[in-house]
C-alpha cells in the first residue's frame, strides 16, 4: 500500500469517528435540552404532601440551585429561611392560612437582604433576583420528585409583619415568600399558559 493511501485510509477512519462523536454528542445535548424543557412545562403548584421528610442534603441542593439564579448587577441579594420543624411550620401556616402548609414537611421562606441590595433604584431590583430564585427552587424540588408552591408574603401588608415576626427577622430582611414543599400526595396536572396573543415580535 502506497503511504499517501495509508495516509488517506487514516484520514476517513478519522473524520468518521469525529462524525460518529459529534453526532452522540447532539443527541445527548438534544436529550439534555428535552429535558430541561419537560421539567419547565411539567412544574405545577402542588399542595398536599405525604408524611415522608425531605434529606437535609436534598433541601441544601435546592437552595444551591436557589443561588444559582441570576441577579441584576450580581448583587445576590438573597437569604433563605429553611423550615423543617413542626412546629415552626405550624407557627407559619397560622399567620399564612393560604400557605397550604399543614401537610407540608418542609418550607423555604425566600427574603431579601436589603443591606446587600444596593442603593438607589438597584435596592428595588431585590425582588426580581429573589423572584427568580424562588423559580429555580420551584424548578429544582420537580426535577427531585417533589411538589411545592408559591405563597407570596410581600407586599401583603396583613401576612408580612407577621411572618417577620415568627421568623424572627431582622429589620433589613423582606419575606418575599414561603414556598411550601414536600413529596406529592396524588398527581397535579400542569396547566397549559400558552396564549399566542400574549407574544410580540420587533415592537408592540
Amino acid at each position: 500500500m502506497k503511504k499517501i493511501d495509508y495516509v488517506l485510509i487514516t484520514l476517513g477512519l478519522a473524520a468518521l469517528v469525529l462524525a460518529a462523536s459529534c453526532s452522540q454528542a447532539n443527541r445527548k445535548a438534544d436529550a439534555g435540552d428535552s429535558a430541561v424543557i419537560e421539567n419547565i412545562m411539567t412544574r405545577t403548584s402542588v399542595r398536599q404532601f405525604t408524611s415522608r421528610p425531605i434529606a437535609k442534603d436534598t433541601l441544601e441542593m435546592i437552595v444551591r440551585a436557589g443561588m444559582a439564579a441570576p441577579s441584576a448587577m450580581n448583587k445576590q441579594p438573597w437569604a433563605f429561611v429553611v423550615v423543617t420543624e413542626k412546629e415552626m411550620l405550624d407557627s407559619l401556616c397560622a399567620v399564612h392560612p393560604y400557605s397550604n402548609l399543614k401537610t407540608a414537611t418542609a418550607a423555604i421562606v425566600v427574603c431579601g437582604d436589603l443591606e446587600k441590595a444596593g442603593k438607589d433604584f438597584v435596592r428595588e431590583y431585590w425582588i426580581q433576583d429573589c423572584s427568580a430564585a424562588t423559580e429555580n427552587i420551584l424548578l429544582a424540588a420537580h426535577a427531585l420528585g417533589l411538589g411545592a408552591v408559591w405563597c407570596g408574603v410581600y407586599p401583603n401588608p396583613n401576612v408580612l409583619p407577621q411572618v417577620t415576626r415568627v421568623l424572627g427577622l431582622p429589620s433589613w430582611v423582606i419575606p418575599l415568600n414561603i414556598i411550601t414543599m414536600g413529596y406529592p400526595a396524588g398527581e397535579s396536572q400542569p396547566k397549559d399558559k400558552w396564549k399566542p396573543e400574549n407574544v410580540h415580535y420587533q415592537r408592540w
